[in-house]
C-alpha cells in the first residue's frame, strides 16, 4: 500500500531531519522544501511586507505541484511540510502582522480553497511540536543566514497558530511528537522512539 506521509512542524522543529530519518529507514522517497532554489526567501526575510505574497504564492504552487507529483508515484512518499501550513499558519499570520494586505490574502485563500479542493490529504501528518528555546536553539546551529533576522515573536506567533490547527485536523490521521524531548542528530535511542511511534500509527492504516 502506498501512502503519502507528511511532517508538519514551526521553522526549526527537526521536520528535514526526521524525513531523512524515516525515509531512510521506511526506503520511503523524501520530498523537501524548496529552499534553496526558493528565488524569494532572502528578499523575504529582508523585507517581509514588500515580498509575503510573492513568497507565499511560490511556496503554494511548489507544494500543490508536490501533491500532485506523490499521488502519481507508485511508491510511499514523505514530505517535509504540507500546503496547510501555508495556508492555516504562515499566511494568516503575515496577515496578522500587517505584512499581507487582505487583498493579497484573499486572493492567496482563494487560490489555496481551490488547490485543497483538488487534492487529497496526506494519509498520516507528523507533527512536531517544539518550543520556541527549542526552535531558536535548532535554527542557530543551523546557520542560515536569511533565518538570522527571525524574531522571537514571529516563532511565537506561528507556534499559537500551529496549536490551534492541529486541535482542529481531522482530515487524516496525526501523530504528535514532542520535539523539545527528542535530539534526532544526536541521539540514537531517540530515533528508535520516533521509528516505534511511527509504526504504531502505520499499522493502524493498512
Amino acid at each position: 500500500m502506498n501512502m503519502h506521509i507528511a511532517i508538519a512542524g514551526n521553522i526549526g522543529s527537526g521536520k528535514t531531519t526526521l524525513t531523512r530519518i524515516l525515509s531512510k529507514h521506511f526506503k520511503w522517497e523524501a520530498h523537501f522544501e524548496d529552499v534553496d532554489d526558493n528565488p524569494y526567501l532572502n528578499d523575504f526575510y529582508a523585507d517581509m511586507q514588500r515580498w509575503s505574497f510573492n513568497l507565499q504564492i511560490y511556496f503554494l504552487n511548489s507544494r500543490f505541484n508536490q501533491i500532485l507529483d506523490i499521488r502519481k508515484m507508485d511508491k510511499t512518499v514523505i514530505q517535509d511540510r504540507t500546503i496547510y501550513e501555508d495556508a492555516y499558519i504562515f499566511a494568516p499570520n503575515l496577515h496578522a502582522m500587517g505584512l499581507m494586505t487582505t487583498r493579497d490574502f484573499e486572493n492567496y485563500y482563494t487560490l489555496f480553497n481551490l488547490m485543497a479542493s483538488l487534492i487529497q490529504p496526506p494519509d498520516l501528518i507528523i507533527y512536531l511540536r517544539a518550543s520556541v528555546p527549542t526552535l531558536v536553539n535548532q535554527i542557530q546551529k543551523r546557520g542560515r543566514k536569511y533565518e538570522n533576522s527571525i524574531r522571537l515573536d514571529y516563532l511565537k506567533r506561528l507556534n499559537e497558530r500551529y496549536e490551534s490547527w492541529i486541535e482542529t485536523y481531522h482530515d487524516g490521521k496525526l501523530l504528535v511528537i514532542d520535539a523539545d524531548s527528542m535530539d534526532f542528530l544526536g541521539n540514537s535511542e531517540h530515533i528508535s522512539m520516533a521509528i516505534d511511534k511511527v509504526t504504531a500509527e502505520l499499522h493502524g492504516l493498512f
